[in-house]
């Protein structure tokens, strides 16, 4: 095979670190953003965050003062009548004061850290006498299940092997406060030569049954629902009906079968409504409350105001990274132009594509916010009925983008509204065409359904034909299967569990 050399002109497209850089941050939330700059921060020295109170003061003004260094009046030229004063004496009189004036500090700081080592200090030290001065804030105590739970057997006239066999009961539950694990399995934790009988476990069980919450140690919903109607008093309107309820009929309850449960408890619709609201007003998961839940906030990063009749975006300072170069690095650079510094001026450039790719960001946010405001003006105006269909096609011509920019850009960023807080994909959705010729948003169809099902008989709930049949007159074209996938996204039960009694 012979070899030859050919020459060949092609065009590809290349992504510099800084376009690969832009795109990174444009697709991160306002949190990773953060954390992403946080990052930057720490490796970075030519990079800074803007504080805002000494913007735009020099460094050297901005700069603390040293408190040990000399003042003006300290600095002086020493003259020929001073130098034979020093010959003559040892030291100047500026020397002589200077050093009188260190010692005194020198006593006075160690003075004032004795005094607060002692306790006898006047500004919060342990024998102040303010005391708002001398308050810490303590984080809150926060009690768990289990520590409840000690907290009741330790009240108990128990014998010590008894206690051990229900604090290995209360070991065994979950955050629910169910107990799913067998008395054989936890009989199994012990050793061979403690002998554990299974009464012994049985009788523990009862006592742990016992504490607070009711329900607790439960194996199942049935039992969790029956301990707690034990533990009302025996006066109770309905409690022996709900007792038999919850040990027999606990499954038609669930599927809404009325009619068998009437017959079964040969109890009348009245009867039944109230046995029915006394189970509801039961606790299913009585160790949930002990449980330690996080909330989540979302930091917005755009908000939409009504200003002289117009629906306008704005960005939200407070989720936006206020970052600057470091002027004394920065001028050290300047000063020194050597190849020695290569390594800083590119860490300067880096903070520079930082800055610049940040701000690019944040506008292009807004660009893209501005544009679904004016698309989906009607939203704004009467809520989720009014949302037109939108697609993200619509707004990349719009603003002249790809249209994966936009999807970048709308995904894990939030909008601030009147109506609520919002992620910028749920202004784009599929669409529904209508008799007219038009065509209806999902997310329209869906707050229709839910108003439908919120104004509904619920003796005699909306089947999904009905309701394809009510919006079909409305000339919204949607099928029984389309209203039964939206309605499941909306968390509406069927119509069989919609049913009252």
């Amino acid at each position: 095979m012979k070899q030859t050399l050919q020459l060949k002109l092609t065009q590809h497209l290349t992504l510099t670190p800084q376009l690969q850089q832009s795109i990174r941050l444009l697709q991160l939330s306002t949190l990773e953003l953060n954390a992403e700059v946080e990052r930057i921060l720490q490796e970075n020295p030519l990079l800074e965050k803007a504080e805002g109170e000494d913007e735009g003061v020099p460094a050297e003004i901005a700069a603390p003062p040293d408190p040990r260094a000399p003042s003006d009046a300290e600095i002086r030229t020493v003259t020929p009548e001073d130098g034979e004063a020093s010959a003559e004496g040892g030291v100047t009189r500026d020397t002589e004061e200077r050093r009188d004036a260190e010692g005194q500090r020198d006593t006075v700081d160690r003075a004032d850290f004795e005094d607060y080592s002692s306790g006898d200090s006047d500004w919060g030290g342990p024998g102040s006498d303010d005391d708002d001065d001398g308050f810490f804030p303590q984080q809150v105590a926060t009690s768990t299940l289990r520590d409840h739970l000690i907290g009741q057997l330790a009240m108990l006239n128990l014998p010590l092997r008894d206690r051990h066999i229900v604090a290995a009961l209360i070991d065994a539950l979950d955050e629910d406060g169910y107990l799913h694990t067998s008395l054989e399995e936890v009989a199994e934790l012990f050793p061979d030569e403690l002998e554990i009988d299974p009464d012994e476990l049985s009788i523990a069980l009862r006592y742990l049954q016992s504490f607070e919450p009711a329900g607790v140690a439960a194996r199942d919903a049935a039992e969790c629902l029956t301990l707690q109607l034990k533990a009302l008093p025996d006066t109770t309107p309905h409690r022996a009906e709900a007792l038999t309820l919850v040990a027999s009929h606990l499954p038609q309850l669930a599927a809404r079968d009325f009619t068998k449960l009437k017959r079964a408890l040969h109890v009348d619709d009245a009867c039944i409504r109230a046995v029915r609201a006394l189970i509801m007003s039961l606790n299913p998961r009585p160790g949930a409350a002990f449980a330690k839940t996080e909330a989540n906030y979302v930091v917005p990063d755009v908000v939409v105001r009504k200003i002289r009749g117009r629906w306008q975006a704005s960005l939200n300072e407070a989720a936006m990274p206020k970052l600057r170069l470091n002027r004394i690095y920065a001028d050290i650079l300047t000063r020194n132009r050597e190849s020695s510094n290569q390594q800083l001026a590119a860490q300067l450039q880096e903070a520079k594509w930082l800055i610049r790719n940040v701000q690019q960001r944040f506008d292009t946010i807004l660009r893209v916010s501005q544009a679904i405001v004016e698309r989906q003006r009607r939203f704004f105006e009467h809520g989720e009925v009014a949302m037109r269909p939108m697609v993200l096609r619509e707004i990349a011509d719009m603003l002249d983008l790809h249209e994966s920019t936009i999807s970048r850009v709308t995904t894990q960023k939030y909008m601030l509204t009147p109506r609520g807080t919002y992620e910028l994909k749920y202004f784009f959705g599929s669409h529904v065409a209508t008799d007219t010729g038009g065509a209806a948003s999902a997310t329209a169809i869906r707050a229709l359904i839910k108003q439908l099902v919120g104004a509904e008989d619920p003796k005699t709930p909306l089947t999904d034909s009905k309701i394809a049949d009510i919006l079909g007159a409305q000339g919204i074209l949607v099928a029984r299967r389309t209203i039964a996938k939206y309605r499941e996204a909306l968390s509406i039960p069927p119509v069989n569990l919609r049913k009252a009694p």
